[in-house]
């Protein structure tokens, strides 16, 4: 078996298992599932727009530091996105993860260089203060996702009181040609809108910059 077949069988079966795992349990601590959906004016990938107008649904488990779950990204001109992940976040600031990008218009069980359909990532992020830095590596090539195998990002942030920046460079399916470069440059805030006495919609924007693709985009969101 190639080595995407098996990290798909890997991240399958360890679905199967957590899912039994977490059924057995008792209903207190089922309410460690989380489940929830944003609405943006479009989908804007690490510098890359990728959609228009769309819905981004998200279900997760979370139980002390380990979280497993799924995020999708849906829109109206039929770009389908969903993204099984599994992560773990320790007291001290670092995170390391596994997620599995599927495009759904495409076979489930496709994990072949020319036609896959799934691009295996291994990721690892550290937070201290308004510090954030993340660091991403592709474990496959996968044409049907768009992978080349041995894509790389990294991204550094930082939180302010009112805003935030973010800047983020990567190779592979990052940039046009694929080359290393800076793709990923912006800056964030959000509020929260009152609509009643005890209801809030979490509202945030972002302006991105793509020097790469010289491409400047506005993106607006908010939280279901």
């Amino acid at each position: 078996m190639k080595k995407p077949g098996l990290y798909l069988s890997v991240w399958i079966v360890s679905f199967v298992l957590a899912t039994a795992q977490v059924s057995a349990q008792d209903e207190a601590a089922k309410s460690n599932f989380e489940v929830g959906a944003d609405l943006y004016s479009s989908y804007v990938w690490r510098g890359s727009r990728l959609g228009g107008p769309s819905i981004q649904p998200s279900m997760k488990f979370v139980t002390g530091g380990l979280t497993l779950g799924v995020w999708g990204s849906f829109d109206a001109t039929g770009y389908m996105e969903t993204d099984p992940y599994v992560s773990y976040e320790f007291p001290f600031g670092l995170s390391l993860g596994f997620s599995d990008y599927y495009f759904p218009d495409k076979p489930l069980f496709d994990v072949s260089d020319s036609t896959g359909s799934h691009a295996f990532e291994i990721n690892a992020g550290y937070t201290t203060g308004g510090l954030s830095l993340s660091a991403n590596y592709i474990l496959n090539e996968a044409g049907g996702a768009g992978s080349a195998g041995g894509d790389l990002y990294f991204q550094a942030g930082y939180e302010f009181k009112y805003f935030n920046i973010f800047i983020g460079a990567g190779d592979g399916w990052h940039t046009s040609d694929g080359e290393f470069a800076v793709c990923n440059i912006g800056i964030g805030t959000s509020k929260e809108i009152k609509i009643t006495d005890t209801f809030s919609i979490p509202v945030t924007g972002q302006v991105i910059c793509n020097p790469e693709k010289e491409a400047l985009y506005l993106v607006v969101g908010f939280t279901l």
